[in-house]
This record gives C-alpha cells, structure tokens and sequence, in this order.
C-alpha cells in the first residue's frame, strides 16, 4: 500500500487552508497531487522507506499533525493505487484509516456497484445493469468482448482492467484541477430574486477565495439553475479575462442569472463553477484607472489573509461586493 487519499474536514468556504495542509504532506512526500476543494493524493512509496514505517502508520501522523497544527480531521483511505485509494477513502470514516492491501483489491472491489467505479457515468452504469452486469466483480467476470461490445472497444478494456484492479493511474505532483464549483441549495423551494443573488453572490465569493487560494484563475463561469420540478437551466460565459476576482465572477454570474429571466420560478438550488483553469502567474490582467477596483482588490488582499489566519468568520459573505 502505497497511495494516500486523504479528504481534510474543511468547513465551508475555508478551503484557503488547503494549500498549507497540502505542504503537511509534502513534509513526508514530494509527490502530492491536490484535489481541490479539500483532498489530495499522495504517494509514499519513498516515505514508507525513509520513515521506516508503513502507510497506514504515516496516515495517522498525518492524522494527528492536520488536528495538532490547523485543527483539522481528516479521513484517509489507502491502496497500492490512485482508484482504490480513492474508493477506500468512501468507506474511512475520521479517525479511522481505510486500507485496502495490494493482494485484496479485487476483492475489495467485486460486491460494490458498477456506479462507484471512478469514470462510470449513470448511462454506462444503467447499460451495464441491464445486462446483470450490476457490481464490479460481476463486470471482472464477464468476458472482454462483452463489455467492448456493450460500451465501446476502448471504454470496455479500461472497465474490465478497472474491475480486475488493475490501475494504471499515477500521482501527478502539482496537477491543475480543470473547475471548481460552489452550490448554495435553498432550505425551501425560493421564489424571491434577491435571495436568489444573494446566494450567486455568496457562491462567487467563495470561488474567487478559493481559486487566489490556490493561485489560479479562470476563463468560464458556469451558472446552474435548479427548481423545484427537478429541471435545471445551464448558462456559460466566457470572461473577458481570466481572473480570481470575486468583484468580476459575482457581476458575470448576475449577468447570466438576468439573462434568464425568471420570473417567479421555484428554485431549488443555484450553483457557479469556474472553468478553465490556469496558473494566476500565466493571466493578463487589464490595467485600470478605476480606483474604486483597485481598492476592492487590495481589500480582497487583505480579506484573504483574515481568512487564512482566523477562518471563514473573519470576513462575512457579501463584504466585498463591488
């Protein structure tokens, strides 16, 4: 066992305590691969040797320094993979460390739906089941060519490997997580629009600390609607420019959400997420003579720093609205 899944017990919108909670694993491996908003992968394949001690041990040292240092738990699963380390981390429960060892994987994984599999989406998983073919160990068993047959040549071959256990995933240090997504689901069924921004609003807030948290920007803002029927409505924009700055998501997503022109619908939820994402040292950034700008961006600054050393109390949702 050598890959760590490890998924920190952030509280919402404190995910700017990800970036030092990452380098608390890099103390024991340079290999990390983070998982925005609050996991990441580690490989300890080197640790295991220079410490002297086994991945299960490492994860509670891990364990004990994330509550010691940040206050923060964690759950962990282990496996001598990326997959069924992340499939153990379902199973681990804070304080208690999941292991799924090298020569039980393929045991670990024959009673789980064909669903869990990472990269088996509802239809693939609804053509499989049809077939009987509703649990991994059912899938190891059944021939190749019938799996090609039901879901591609070259999406057959990797589900079959998948299901045997074998992975052949790796840890890459410093990957770029593709998006990121807040969601701000209504206690009740919401008709009144200007909870309706309140909520683009705080959602905005929370994505634009997170992507300077982590030093990237975004190209695409994406705002999902959905009401109470189940629907939902999806609009794209493209930014003028990549940015992390809350000002500029939160007047795109309330462009987009005037674009739609809802007019007493029943809403059940409003999700952004931002796309497209890139190192924040790669952006352009239009230079302005609005003062007004640059203030919220200083303040934003400051706000970030609060956030990091007091927690997400320091600053309270919609302070920074410009």
């Amino acid at each position: 066992m050598t890959i760590l899944c490890v998924r920190f017990q952030l509280p919402p919108m404190y995910e700017a305590a990800l970036p030092r909670l990452l380098g608390l694993l890099e103390e024991f491996t340079p290999v990390v691969e983070a998982l925005p908003p609050d996991g990441a992968l580690a490989d300890l394949r080197g640790a295991q040797r220079y410490f002297g001690r086994d991945a299960v041990e490492l994860a509670s040292v891990i364990r004990v320094r994330a509550l010691a240092l940040y206050g923060v738990d964690c759950v962990i699963g282990v496996g001598p993979s990326p997959m069924p380390a992340r499939m153990a981390l379902r199973d681990a429960r804070p304080g208690l460390t999941r292991a799924v060892p090298e020569d039980g994987v393929r045991e670990f994984l024959a009673g789980k739906p064909v669903a869990a599999l990472p990269g088996v989406g509802t239809a693939t998983a609804r053509v499989l089941c049809e077939y009987g073919l509703d649990t991994l160990g059912r899938v190891a068993s059944a021939p190749l060519s019938t799996l090609q047959r039901l879901v591609g040549a070259k999406a057959g071959r990797e589900l079959h490997e998948k299901a045997n256990g074998v992975d052949r995933g790796r840890v890459v240090p410093n990957g770029i997580s593709r998006s990121l997504a807040a969601e701000r689901p209504f206690t009740r069924d919401e008709l009144a629009p200007d909870r309706h921004r309140r909520a683009l609003l705080s959602a905005a807030e929370e994505l634009g600390t997170r992507l300077r948290a982590v030093d990237k920007v975004c190209r695409t803002l994406t705002l999902t609607v959905r009401y109470a029927d189940r629907s939902a409505t999806t609009r794209s924009r493209t930014l003028k420019e990549p940015t992390a700055h809350s000002a500029a998501l939160t007047r795109a997503a309330y462009g987009m959400y005037e674009a739609l022109g809802l007019q007493r619908a029943r809403v059940r939820s409003i999700a952004l997420r931002a796309e497209g994402l890139a190192p924040a040292e790669h952006a352009s950034h239009q230079l302005t003579f609005d003062p007004v700008d640059e203030k919220v961006r200083r303040i934003e600054e400051v706000a970030d720093r609060a956030r990091a050393k007091f927690g997400p109390r320091a600053v309270m949702p919609g302070s920074l609205a410009a």
